[in-house]
């Protein structure tokens, strides 16, 4: 499984995120618990759950995607063909978050 790598570069500094806003970016210690209960390999083959939005909402990103483009979905409904776009660069994405925490 290959990850953006902004979000290696932030496991190097601090284990996740959780911003003012409830936007979660998960640990080292928590990504493959979360992509297992949700069952990502099997519903969204292909794409990384790297957060959630701590409301249903999930941030998911292509494994391998260099550039990390973002896309979100509904965390009962991980059907590829229903994300929406949200950004191109996972780098980009996480610049526009606002951290207070680490998690």
């Amino acid at each position: 499984m290959g990850f953006p790598a902004p979000l290696v570069a932030l496991w190097g500094v601090q284990g996740g995120l959780l911003t003012e806003s409830g936007v979660a970016v998960y640990s080292t210690g928590c990504i493959g618990e979360r992509n297992a209960t949700y069952e990502v390999a099997q519903c969204a083959p292909g794409f990384v759950l790297v957060g959630d939005d701590s409301g249903g909402r999930g941030f998911l990103v292509r494994a391998g995607d260099p550039d990390g483009a973002v896309f979100s979905s509904d965390l009962g409904d991980l059907d590829p063909a229903d994300f929406e776009f949200v950004s191109a660069h996972f780098a980009s994405w996480l610049e526009s978050l606002s951290p207070d925490s680490s998690c």
